[in-house]
């Protein structure tokens, strides 16, 4: 076991399979593509889990934007427990203040009293202070991963600063998820950086677009790349 782990954004039942065919570890399930995506409904969540064994994590998300307000969080809790029972194994949410930094009083409220695990996304890439934003993660219950890509232009971007931070505090390395216009050739970099969690949408795609289906191919692929590319780090860092 290499210990890495490939998520791969997916829209319905069709994209899920085949991600699990291509021996992806995770799958996000999002209800469309908009604004960087947007939560599904309960019953495509139900629908995905029957198709799939494979670990499901549904965005938690209603508008455009990293803001929320505290309607919209009892709203939020409400179909954060709608999706758990209809067979989600975590979530992906992230809020914003008005000041850009991680809105931790609104994803505590939604998050208090429960168990499962979820990951902190994309938000974290619009924080005015990454590193201020990165301290306050850390303290926050039953977060196990945050999707990043270090820059809000993407991994090609932010590729030193993920680096940075991996390398600035084991806990950080643990918790990131690359991802945001990941390619191939910066995963070894971050796999020798300590970094174990990656994430696709348009490369698991024919032509990287999402009128098609996900494909078991190309997953396939990014599995092999993910799982050698962590195995061979760790081996060099024994070695080392």
């Amino acid at each position: 076991m290499s210990g890495a782990l490939l998520e791969v954004i997916c829209l319905h039942a069709a994209d899920a399979r085949r991600a699990e065919e291509g021996g992806a570890d995770r799958v996000e399930l999002l209800g469309s593509l908009d604004d960087g995506g947007m939560s599904p409904e309960p019953s495509l969540v139900e629908e995905v889990r029957d198709a799939v064994g494979v670990q499901l994590r549904v965005m938690l998300r209603l508008r455009p934007g990293f803001g929320t307000d505290g309607a919209e969080a009892v709203r939020l809790r409400g179909l954060a427990a709608s999706y758990v029972d209809a067979g989600a194994d975590g979530l992906v949410l992230g809020f914003l203040n008005g000041h850009s930094e991680v809105d931790a009083s609104v994803v505590e409220a939604i998050t208090a009293d429960s168990d499962w695990p979820w990951t902190f996304h994309r938000a974290i890439d619009q924080a005015l202070d990454p590193r201020r934003a990165w301290r306050t993660l850390l303290g926050l219950p039953n977060l196990d991963q945050v999707l990043t890509a270090g820059s809000s232009r993407g991994v090609a971007h932010g590729l030193d600063e993920l680096i940075a931070l991996a390398g600035s505090d084991p806990r950080i390395a643990k918790l990131i998820m690359a991802g945001g216009g990941l390619a191939p050739e910066h995963v070894p970099w971050l796999a020798r950086a300590g970094v174990r969690a990656f994430h696709i949408g348009a490369p698991a795609r024919p032509g990287r677009s999402y009128r098609a289906y996900v494909d078991a191919d190309l997953v396939r692929t990014w599995k092999t790349l993910v799982d050698d590319s962590v195995t061979r780090a760790a081996d060099q860092g024994r070695s080392g």
